[in-house]
């Protein structure tokens, strides 16, 4: 098992790390992890990767503690992500059971029928990542989500969530501001061929290396409701569709009272009425955001090749917020791959100094 893990933990590098900044050096460790040394077993495991990102790195995602709630197809690539990267403790939120939606992008869940029995999506999924990396401790936290209190999040040094309503977004990520230590906060949606990671970092403080000179930098980050509040008036026009588009959804389920993924092929009058409404109050161009992309973004269900991508974007950014090493983006990620590209957005008040 060891030697399998290996194997995939060197592919997730190639991915995370580029090679030419790795000085492959001969390294002699004792790390601690949650107050004990790291055993030969679990030294050989990690080698490859405290090679490319140091002990130190190591050392911090093996003390941090993250939390995932909403477990579609995007979130199942990113839990395999940072497991194999070997994080400290991994908790998983879904009561959901399971759907032929699930299944459809959720690698994660067995297909044999027999293993149901009633268990939710977040066990089952426990069960599979624990395979991955049984160093890493996985467990299950049940309930709903939406309405836990402050007090859960505090035990958590990052919070992601995925596929939910406008209110849930804002409403977490407030909850995660409203504590003493900082929560790196993350969303993710895919819909389609489409994707999109929102960030919060808060006051982040981070090394950045360039040559032989490290600098200290600072970034300060906004939070989900202050961003997407921003007048569209005032953004460039060069900024991805898709923010625009995404809002637009989540604006019209949130009004309908719809979850997630919910809307149809019949809904598309009501979005586009609905876009009509907000591109003349924002001073936009309704051409800026093509009825057709908001065709795709309308009922779809999730691409299983895309949410490789940005479950793999999003382990890369949460793995520098842990480390403290490398540039996080800010604040907003969005790829589509009908072009192929990957943008990052600074959705900010130029007012308020994000």
């Amino acid at each position: 098992l060891t030697s399998s893990i290996q194997r995939v933990l060197s592919g997730l590098n190639l991915l995370l790390i580029p090679l030419h900044n790795v000085e492959l050096c001969s390294i002699r460790l004792k790390i601690r992890m949650d107050g004990e040394e790291l055993t030969e077993q679990e030294t050989a495991l990690y080698d490859r990767q405290i090679r490319v990102w140091g002990a130190d790195a190591q050392r911090r995602l093996s003390k941090s503690h993250i939390l995932v709630c909403g477990l579609k197809g995007t979130v199942a690539e990113f839990c395999k992500n940072i497991v194999l990267a070997g994080v400290g403790s991994l908790t998983l939120v879904d009561d959901r059971v399971v759907s032929e939606e699930a299944l459809s992008a959720n690698f994660l869940i067995p297909l044999d029928e027999n293993v149901y029995s009633g268990r939710t999506i977040a066990e089952l999924c426990c069960d599979s990542l624990k395979e991955f990396n049984p160093m890493v401790r996985v467990s299950v936290e049940k309930g709903d989500w939406t309405s836990f209190g402050v007090e859960l999040y505090e035990k958590f040094d990052v919070v992601v969530i995925s596929c939910c309503s406008l209110a849930t977004k804002k409403s977490v990520n407030g909850k995660c501001r409203k504590l003493s230590k900082r929560i790196a906060f993350y969303t993710v949606d895919c819909r389609d061929s489409c994707g999109e990671i929102f960030v919060d970092l808060q006051t982040y403080k981070y090394a950045k290396k360039k040559r032989e000179e490290t600098t200290e930098c600072q970034l300060q980050y906004p939070s989900f409701e202050e961003a997407i509040s921003v007048p569209w008036r005032v953004l460039p026009r060069k900024v991805s569709k898709l923010y625009f588009a995404m809002r637009v959804i989540e604006q019209f389920e949130e009004a309908e009272g719809r979850n997630t993924g919910e809307l149809c092929i019949e809904d598309v009058p009501g979005v586009s009425k609905l876009k009509k409404e907000l591109c003349e109050a924002n001073s936009l161009n309704e051409s800026y955001i093509p009825d057709a992309l908001l065709e795709r973004l309308v009922g779809a269900k999730e691409f299983p090749p895309v949410c490789a991508i940005i479950g793999g974007i999003l382990g890369q950014e949460v793995i520098k917020a842990i480390s403290g090493k490398g540039d996080p983006l800010k604040n907003f990620f969005f790829f589509d791959a009908m072009d192929g590209k990957g943008t990052v957005e600074d959705i900010s008040n130029p007012n308020n100094g994000s």
